[in-house]
């Protein structure tokens, strides 16, 4: 299929033949899983994961994509021409596992919206932009940890699993990729009813990332609040473990 990239979907297509086999091999297929691909494009993961799956689910949005796909002579592959920001995975069953080359101008919404549904999934690999999934793997007291971090290492066990050069795209990103694993925790690190709060003091203390917790904070936590905790108010944002961040916001919620 001859299909030109379209800048408004983020679409760069992935190439090289040797990177995607050891991608599959990451990824590690087998027959009965019932797998998701989202943004399949030009099919160079679609094909070689309908050779091993008895069945493969894609979600697409741009529908001439959605037209060659549906030429597929197999019964295996079933399409949803869909904006994936938007669609209910809940309604694809449980044990998903969910892998893609996501479009880097929507991946962090993405990600985000994908974490409401990690009940039901039990791993994600995608393709991202690599300054992303150095974010998202980041630890404390790193320049790279944030609140992209703490929100989806709450849900999610990750790690870095492979750089990828801009050459293997058609295409190249102006910017380096990576393949990042993502594995639902059993439990979420703060319990649901406390999210919305984590999520509001993890943005405040991360919006003025060089000032000190003392003033980020200072409309959640007193001076005696951060002695209570054992937390030193004179330090930043990125120097607080998740746990400590879960401590803040059980003691705020309880206060409440």
């Amino acid at each position: 299929m001859r299909h030109i990239p379209r800048k408004r979907f983020g679409q760069h297509f992935l190439v090289d033949t040797h990177l995607i086999t050891k991608i599959i091999h990451i990824i590690h297929p087998a027959p009965g899983d019932r797998m998701i691909e989202i943004g399949p494009g030009l099919g160079a993961l679609t094909r070689p994961l309908l050779s091993i799956l008895d069945k493969l689910q894609v979600i697409e949005i741009d529908r001439d994509i959605v037209d060659h796909l549906s030429r597929t002579d197999t019964e295996k592959l079933v399409i949803h021409n869909a904006d994936a920001l938007k669609f209910d995975f809940s309604a694809l069953g449980d044990r998903l596992r969910i892998v893609g080359n996501l479009p880097y101008n929507i991946s962090t919404p993405l990600l985000f919206h994908l974490a409401q549904f990690s009940n039901l999934i039990i791993d994600m690999y995608f393709m991202l932009q690599l300054e992303v999934v150095e974010r998202m793997v980041a630890l404390p007291s790193t320049s790279d940890y944030g609140r992209l971090s703490l929100m989806l290492q709450n849900r999610f066990e990750m790690e870095q699993m492979l750089d990828v050069p801009a050459e293997a795209f058609n295409p190249p990103p102006r910017v380096q990729s990576a393949i990042v694993c993502m594995r639902p925790r059993a439990e979420p690190v703060i319990p649901f009813e406390q999210e919305k709060l984590f999520a509001e003091l993890v943005t405040a203390a991360f919006s003025q990332r060089r000032k000190t917790l003392r003033n980020t904070l200072r409309n959640y936590l007193t001076v005696s609040n951060f002695e209570q905790l054992g937390i030193d108010a004179g330090l930043r944002a990125e120097n607080l473990s998740l746990k400590q961040y879960s401590a803040i916001t059980r003691q705020i919620y309880e206060n409440r």
